[in-house]
């Protein structure tokens, strides 16, 4: 059987990341809205945060970007290369969230929760429908807060895709989308992972679990404590299927220098566990079973990633080889060889 993948390449983006869609139309809105004496502000230790940055020095706008404690000298680097003011608002990044929303007269940037980010992503969607100009036979993206989630499914909705199976991949250890989206698909009787609460949220009539720590290394962009819960009543509500997958990191690594030979191009975890299924057939046909199909995989892309870290992957793969792998679909466990 023929399966064709098509790759969007986000990671050629002003920020390096699909994030400059949503978040750079969130920041033109601002400015359209309050005028170019806007004071933007985002809390973020990564891909949002260079977003705003990006948008914000192009459309000559004050952006301040408060970031946790811990966020690199590389990541400042980058974001006071686009002229943002740096601000460390506290050690972690609630403490930074709050920081930047005590900011008097300034617009807070969402890094993922909001319609009119959704709606900037969406654009992604719409040209890959004329790109392509078929309609696949499904589409796949990695899920941290679901922002991007939320513009594909308001994409597909547009271009008369809303049929089109959606595949969601996370990593086991930052996969709040994955168990939110169990919780309510299969009801009270779910046992959560350690780590996670359960927290329903009245205005969308969802059940979210919340994420209290994270064990995987894609977290520094995969790790939202919650998705969003607009997109998950998004998710829930399509007339496609939304199939929810998780996999362990080292997948993710073995995709991510995999995807380095084959196209000479690196990509963080956040970014490779989409393309997990792309790399493992017997993942893929069980996913998207058929002939003659046509896939989608969206490379959402990310700054956080270097030669170094691509080394280090390789090391971990290489020592365990062959091994069987658990990934987890729609509540059903699934074992891969690796």
């Amino acid at each position: 059987q023929e399966h064709k993948i098509y790759l969007k390449l986000e990671t050629v983006q002003p920020a390096f990341s699909f994030k400059s869609r949503g978040i750079g139309f969130f920041v033109q809105h601002a400015k359209d809205t309050h005028g170019p004496d806007v004071h933007v502000v985002v809390a973020s230790g990564g891909n949002a945060g260079l977003a705003a940055a990006c948008a914000a020095n192009a459309l000559d706008l004050r952006c301040t970007v408060f970031i946790p404690a811990g966020a690199t000298q590389t990541t400042v680097d980058l974001l006071q290369h686009e002229n943002a003011e740096v601000v460390v608002g506290g050690i972690s990044y609630s403490e930074a969230l709050r920081a930047a929303k005590q900011v008097e007269n300034a617009v807070l940037v969402p890094a993922f929760e909001d319609p009119i980010v959704w709606q900037g992503h969406s654009s992604l969607i719409l040209e890959a429908s004329t790109q392509l100009n078929r309609k696949p036979s499904a589409i796949f993206c990695s899920v941290g807060g679901a922002g991007l989630l939320g513009g594909i499914i308001l994409g597909a909705a547009a271009v008369g895709w809303q049929d089109v199976p959606i595949v969601t991949v996370e990593t086991i250890g930052s996969d709040c989308f994955y168990h939110s989206m169990v919780l309510n698909r299969q009801g009270p009787d779910v046992v959560l992972p350690d780590g996670f609460t359960v927290v329903h949220d009245q205005e969308h009539n969802v059940k979210l679990a919340h994420q209290q720590s994270f064990s995987s290394r894609a977290s520094g962009s995969l790790g939202a404590s919650s998705p969003a819960a607009g997109v998950v009543k998004l998710a829930l509500e399509r007339p496609g299927r939304v199939i929810c997958v998780t996999v362990p990191d080292e997948l993710s690594m073995q995709a991510a220098c995999a995807f380095a030979d084959d196209h000479k191009l690196l990509v963080e975890l956040a970014c490779s566990t989409t393309l997990v299924p792309a790399y493992k057939k017997e993942l893929l046909d069980l996913l998207v079973p058929g002939e003659n199909l046509t896939s989608l995989f969206i490379v959402c892309g990310g700054f956080k990633v270097s030669l170094s870290d691509m080394f280090e992957y390789r090391t971990i793969v290489d020592g365990c080889r062959d091994t069987l792998e658990k990934v987890y679909c729609d509540g059903q466990t699934i074992e891969i060889t690796k």
